[in-house]
């Protein structure tokens, strides 16, 4: 172990270092009832990661647009078919993997690419 002098000197530390980088990130002034004015942290506000979202959404229909030109029109459709007849998940994949008009043009650039 160690002196315990010294266990609550490094706790006081890290409580100050805690506190110095949440201030850092930003921070409002109050005073208190006393007239003491006080530094608090501004609350942190989580936000929807729209960035990410967006990435995997585009990485997903790419892949579509590629497996679209990798297997055929006629075989995706007729996958794509099978695939609603199943469970509801099932449904809702077949749903999502139907072709639509941003899956041919994707499949046309693979296919541009090919050549």
């Amino acid at each position: 172990m160690g002196d315990p002098q010294i266990q609550s000197f490094d706790e006081r530390v890290q409580k100050i270092d805690k506190r110095h980088r949440q201030l850092a990130r930003g921070y409002v002034m109050s005073v208190n009832h006393d007239g003491l004015v006080i530094a608090e942290p501004k609350p942190q506000r989580r936000s929807f990661p729209w960035r990410g979202t967006l990435f995997i959404l585009v990485g997903l229909m790419i892949f579509k647009g590629f497996l679209y030109f990798q297997i055929g029109a006629a075989a995706y459709d007729e996958r794509v078919a099978r695939l609603s007849e199943g469970t509801v998940v099932e449904q809702v994949g077949a749903y999502a993997m139907t072709a639509d008009p941003v899956t041919v043009w994707i499949s046309g650039l693979f296919a541009s690419l090919a050549r």
